[in-house]
This record gives structure tokens, C-alpha cells and sequence, in this order.
């Protein structure tokens, strides 16, 4: 007889690990279904960034929320470290948003400007002042400075997650779901390659594979894309930091430096490529022409799950009763993992949500 749980999360990713830790929080049984392996992942491939500011443009419907899961961290990190014994690896030590030429500096100051005018905290600083503080950059024309951005490990991030879901009563096991089983009008469970599970409420939080589950009432409308990233040595003697320049980004991350990252709709593929890699170095090169010289370490990819404008799916499907979606974060998964998992409990608990969600309706997709 197959074993019942009151909710199946499809997905042991960061965004699956949070929503599980929380409704393991609010006394749910709970179970992870994950199908294991390490090939194309977003959140293996993710940089860790947790950066509104730096990456939303002004008036982006998804700032706020971005600015929600970024102060969560403060909260979460500490609790997870009490409870697990984990550190996730975060750090908020600010991130800098270069400008090349003075094309960029304008457009970067009128954010900055419109984020002082919001009362987030944001400065400009002028090509100077970068040069002071970033001495082994490249000239640029100044930055936007974000003092609150930074980031975290995704891999210990997850890990802490589960650690602390599994603490609370919640079951992870390797299976993939193949897909959702329905009894009348509503959800009763999930039939995986290895076994069927029964539950009263599903959550879709499979990444870029939600849309391979079947039994769903309508298409998820999340794609692959992939993205490409590069490891090389930090330079000797530079402070760790964060910094974004045209078309890239780099990131200290323990003695390597972080490089990323291309978007590239190439289906399933998670591998790299030379053109892909070529981009990154390009760009790496143009903000700091010491990575010219540097020896690389690594390279990878990972498949984010995107939707088609750009915003996660979070919510009930409104045709079959117990079944969530929690998915399509794309670039975003690490820095709304910890603020989806809330707003996933708020939900099934039928309560009010931390955060309006209107933006990120399932029904937005494929409503005929």
C-alpha cells in the first residue's frame, strides 16, 4: 500500500528544500521527491546571488519580492546554523554595478536615482573612487554601489534545507515524478519511476523539468535556458567582492573567482560549449584584464527554468484542486528560495501571503 503524506513536493532543489522546510514548520507530513543526479541543475550552476538591486530595473514587478527574499537571509541563515549545524556561506558585503563608458554611467546613475528616491539603499560612485577601492579593475566611468546585496553557497544552502526539513518530520527520497494522479476533481498523489505516493496537495517545484510531469491541467510554461559559468584563481591580494560589468559578472568565492554567465535556449544541454565560454571571458577580461592570464579551474552549466516574461509561477492551479506550482525562478531561484517557501505555506495554510503574488499567477499561462 502506498504511503500517504499531506503534501508531495516535486523537487529537492532550493526552491522545493525551502517550501518543505516551512510546511515541515507549520506540522505538515511532508515528502521530497528529487530525482538525484548532479547533471543540470540550476542551483548546482548558480552563482548565489542575491542581488535586486544590481539586476531588477526600476518599476520591475519583481523588486519587491527580490528585496524580500534578499532581507530573509538575515533571519534564515542564523536559524538554519542553530538548528542543522550548516552555514549556507552568506555574506552581505555590498555589489558593484560598473559602468564602461559614460552611456552606461547615465543609465546606471537614473537607477541609482530612482532607488534613492524609493529609499533603498543605493550610491554612486564616481570612476575614482572605484579605482580605490577595486584597484585591480579595469578603468570604468563609476558604479552603482548596492551596500546591502551579497551572496550565499547555493549547494550548502540546500542542504541546510533538507537537513532541517528532514529534522522537522519530512521525507526525502530519489525518485523521479513522472505525474500527478487525480481522484474526482482533485489531487491524491504523485505516481514517481519507483513508486506512487498519495497525498491530498502536490507542489511543482521541478525546475526547467516541471513541465515533463504529466496529469497537469494545462502546460507549464517554463523552458530551459542554460547558463554557462567559469571558475578562475581570484586575483592575489584583492579583498573578495562582488562585481557586475557588461554582459558578465564576477564573484569571489572562497580562493577562485566566479565568472558568468551566458542565456542560451538550447533545450536539455546542460554542457559547456567554446563560444559560450569565450563570451564570459570577453566580457571577465574587459572589467578586470588580469583573468587574461589566469589559468582556468573549472567550467560548467546548469539549466535555469524560465517562463515567458521572466516571472516565477507561485500559486494554486485553479482546475485542479491540490495542485501548487512553485517554479519557472529562473535566474532568480537562490534569492527567492527562502521567500517562495513562505509564501507556499502562507497559501496552503490559507493564509494571507507575506508578499502580493497577483504578478505570478498560474492562470497567467494557457487560460482558454
Amino acid at each position: 500500500m502506498a504511503a500517504s503524506y499531506d503534501v508531495i513536493v516535486v523537487g529537492g532543489g532550493p526552491i522545493g528544500a525551502a517550501s518543505a522546510r516551512e510546511l515541515a514548520l507549520a506540522g505538515r507530513r511532508v515528502l521530497v521527491l528529487e530525482p538525484g543526479g548532479e547533471r543540470g541543475q540550476a542551483w548546482r550552476a548558480a552563482a548565489g546571488m542575491l542581488a535586486p538591486q544590481i539586476e531588477a530595473e526600476p518599476d520591475d514587478p519583481m523588486l519587491e519580492l527580490g528585496l524580500a527574499g534578499r532581507e530573509l537571509y538575515s533571519s534564515l541563515a542564523p536559524a538554519l546554523r542553530e538548528t542543522t549545524g550548516l552555514e549556507i556561506g552568506l555574506w552581505r558585503e555590498g555589489i558593484a554595478h560598473m559602468a564602461a563608458n559614460e552611456a552606461e554611467a547615465a543609465e546606471l546613475r537614473a537607477r541609482c536615482a530612482w532607488q534613492r528616491q524609493h529609499s533603498f539603499l543605493s550610491d554612486w560612485l564616481d570612476a575614482d573612487e572605484v579605482r580605490v577601492r577595486w584597484p585591480w579593475l579595469g578603468p570604468t566611468a563609476g558604479a552603482l554601489w548596492a551596500a546591502r546585496e551579497g551572496a550565499l553557497e547555493p549547494e550548502k544552502l540546500v542542504a541546510a534545507l533538507l537537513a532541517d526539513a528532514t529534522r522537522l518530520g519530512a521525507t526525502v527520497h530519489e525518485d523521479a515524478a513522472l505525474g500527478v494522479v487525480q481522484r474526482g476533481d482533485r489531487v491524491a498523489g504523485v505516481v514517481g519511476q519507483r513508486n506512487r505516493y498519495n497525498a491530498a496537495d502536490v507542489l511543482l517545484a521541478a525546475g526547467a523539468w516541471s513541465g515533463s510531469v504529466e496529469g497537469v491541467p494545462r502546460p507549464v510554461a517554463v523552458a530551459p535556458v542554460r547558463g554557462q559559468m567559469v571558475a578562475l584563481p581570484w586575483p592575489a591580494g584583492a579583498r573578495r567582492a562582488i562585481v557586475y560589468g557588461h554582459g558578465c559578472y564576477l564573484m569571489a568565492r572562497g580562493d577562485e573567482a566566479i565568472l558568468g554567465s551566458t542565456m542560451e535556449y538550447v533545450g536539455y544541454r546542460p554542457e559547456t560549449t567554446s563560444a559560450g565560454l569565450a563570451r564570459i571571458f570577453d566580457a571577465a577580461t574587459a572589467l578586470c584584464p588580469s583573468f587574461s592570464t589566469g589559468a582556468v579551474k573549472r567550467t560548467w552549466a546548469g539549466l535555469r527554468p524560465v517562463t515567458p516574461d521572466g516571472r516565477p509561477i507561485i500559486g494554486a492551479e485553479p482546475r485542479l484542486p491540490g495542485l501548487w506550482y512553485a517554479t519557472g525562478h529562473g535566474r532568480n531561484g537562490i534569492l527567492l528560495a527562502g521567500i517562495t517557501g513562505v509564501i507556499v505555506r502562507q497559501l496552503l495554510s490559507g493564509e494571507p501571503t507575506v508578499e502580493d503574488i497577483d504578478a505570478y499567477s498560474p492562470a497567467r499561462f494557457w487560460s482558454w
